[in-house]
């Protein structure tokens, strides 16, 4: 069975449809296993009918397909909660006044932060460089037994904010929690010691003398034996290397849509209109 991960979706449902037909085209009469890099909905032009049809390829694949939380994402969860407004730029109305809001805010709560599948991590943003991707996986284990447990509303009400913006093994509660979901739904950028930046996000490379670079980058990062695979960074782009994965390549700013089989590093792209114009907050 060959397994497929596609970039970010942003609420683009038609171009999730084309990629998953050039998916069943690549694979052949094997069904294949489909994987979502997180931030299934918002700023896109049909956020409902992406989260909805996500749903149900997961829910009747028998395991074989599934997405990590994004950053987008997260923050759905966040306004169905009460716990935060919406932005002026967010595709969520139809979600949160859905007959089936209730069922696909649910199943949402319940996605993975991380994946680890066959000596590839799959992650929206990325990995700090103090982490190996076993105490990545574990670490992603604690946010996500929040997300789905009883209290999920209070869980929320303390998961934003910028601090603590480095890890410490000795952190607990609400920072310890708070600084696992930056690093995997926001990070981009950080210095060599592992400290975040989230200032800088509309570009894919560091100023110049701001001690910063992209997480992926720093020196020793325990990591790096793994293969990481993530999304979030359009002003990046593609990125294909040896043990490295970017598959965010703007599918919303007029970019494409990317996907890619773990087999055999196959290359997938569906060309995507501009729903959104470059030079407006990317996600």
């Amino acid at each position: 069975m060959k397994t497929y991960v596609i970039g970010d979706l942003q609420g683009c449902h038609e171009q999730a449809l084309a990629m998953l037909e050039r998916i069943r085209e690549h694979a052949g009469e094997d069904e294949p296993a489909i994987l979502f890099a997180g931030d299934l909905i918002n700023r896109g032009p049909d956020s409902l009918a992406t989260l909805r049809h996500v749903r149900a390829l997961a829910m009747g694949s028998g395991g074989r397909v599934d997405s990590v939380l994004g950053n987008h994402d997260l923050h759905l969860l966040a306004v169905a909660y009460g716990i935060r407004p919406e932005h002026k730029s967010d595709t969520l109305a139809e979600i949160l006044h859905a007959p089936d809001r209730d069922e696909l805010i649910d199943w949402l709560r319940r996605r993975p932060l991380a994946i680890h599948t066959q000596g590839h991590v799959l992650v929206h943003a990325g990995l700090l460089p103090q982490w190996t991707a076993a105490q990545a996986m574990a670490l992603a284990g604690e946010v996500q037994q929040m997300l789905r447990g009883p209290g999920l509303a209070e869980f929320l009400a303390e998961m934003y904010g910028n601090l603590p913006d480095q890890w410490s093994d000795e952190l607990q509660g609400a920072d310890r929690l708070r600084c696992i979901i930056n690093a995997m739904t926001r990070l981009r950028f950080c210095t060599a010691e592992g400290r975040m930046d989230f200032k800088m996000k509309e570009s894919g490379t560091a100023e110049p003398g701001s001690g910063l670079m992209p997480w992926f980058e720093v020196p020793g990062r325990r990591s790096r034996k793994e293969t990481v695979v993530f999304g979030h960074w359009s002003a990046l782009g593609l990125l294909m290397q040896p043990h490295l994965i970017g598959l965010d390549s703007g599918c919303v700013w007029g970019g494409q849509l990317s996907a890619v089989c773990l087999e055999d590093r196959a290359l997938l792209q569906v060309q995507c209109p501009e729903f959104r114009q470059p030079g407006g907050k990317k996600g």
